[in-house]
């Protein structure tokens, strides 16, 4: 099977062109490929595939690397949308996906930067899904003896974002582990860890849900400016900074899409047998 390993600042992907080989994997081929001593190694596994609605161009899927699919990631998009310009499998400036959780658009600008138009935020708690039974602003759940604080947004997939002082001094690992999979979170959950800058500026690291902490995450970076925009502490364009670089977020509030501009890198090509 041929492959292209790609990269959306360090969060890495393995990228399989699914329309013009044959392409059926199993959870546990997946989390081979993902295993990087004895596979390729990535965060996530994407797959594309033949569009399912006729206005698309393509389907894309995503798999984490412990074999689960989920339905949406942000650098992964970018990724996406590089690929099938690289590979020649279209030459559209706005390339239209399928995705579990929708389309997205995607489209590459001259500085070689790709958009993503990640759709419109949810806040509904069964759109989420959180176990809650209304909407509020911050939600609280009770952890190891402490009350944790939280907004929480679906950007196609379940994001719970924290508001910290010191995001190098955050416990990512530990707190994240316990919160992405709290009973909480009936589809687990993205854990974002936000620290305010400026009103422009945030930095951001993410505990992603069957993949641990990542050098960035696309969809994350889009749920905590959403989450600070609707604590009234940003303003509508600001800069995310990830472990792995910058993001440029832009949203302009409810009801309209989130716009996430960043880069997509190519690192290799190569074949593996399965």
């Amino acid at each position: 099977m041929r492959f292209t390993k790609m990269h959306g600042l360090g969060n890495d992907f393995i990228v399989i062109d699914a329309v013009s080989q044959q392409v059926d994997l199993n959870a546990g081929q997946v989390r081979f490929l993902a295993d990087r001593h004895f596979g390729v190694g990535c965060d996530q596994l994407l797959l594309v595939e033949k569009p399912i609605s006729a206005n698309a161009d393509f389907k894309y899927r995503i798999f984490n690397s412990d074999g689960g699919e989920v339905s949406q990631c942000g650098n992964g998009a970018r990724c996406f949308a590089r690929f099938v310009r690289d590979k020649q499998l279209c030459d559209k400036e706005e390339i239209v996906v399928d995705t579990d959780a929708g389309q997205l658009v995607l489209g590459i600008g001259q500085d070689g930067m790709v958009r993503v138009n990640m759709g419109v935020p949810r806040h509904d708690p069964a759109q989420i899904p959180l176990n809650a039974p209304s909407q509020l602003p911050i939600y609280h759940v009770v952890v190891d003896g402490e009350s944790i604080a939280f907004v929480a947004v679906s950007m196609g997939n379940p994001h719970a974002v924290l508001i910290v002082d010191d995001v190098e001094q955050a416990p990512v690992a530990s707190l994240g582990r316990r919160l992405e999979s709290h009973e909480v979170f009936p589809q687990r959950a993205n854990i974002g860890f936000m620290q305010v800058v400026d009103r422009s500026r945030i930095k951001l690291r993410v505990y992603e849900r069957g993949a641990a902490e990542t050098l960035a995450c696309g969809s994350g970076a889009c749920a905590a400016v959403v989450a600070g925009i609707e604590q009234g502490l940003l303003d509508s364009k600001v800069n995310v900074c990830l472990p792995g670089g910058a993001l440029q977020i832009d949203w302009s509030g409810r009801g309209f899409p989130v716009l996430m501009t960043g880069p997509a890198v190519t690192v290799f090509e190569g074949w593996i047998r399965l």
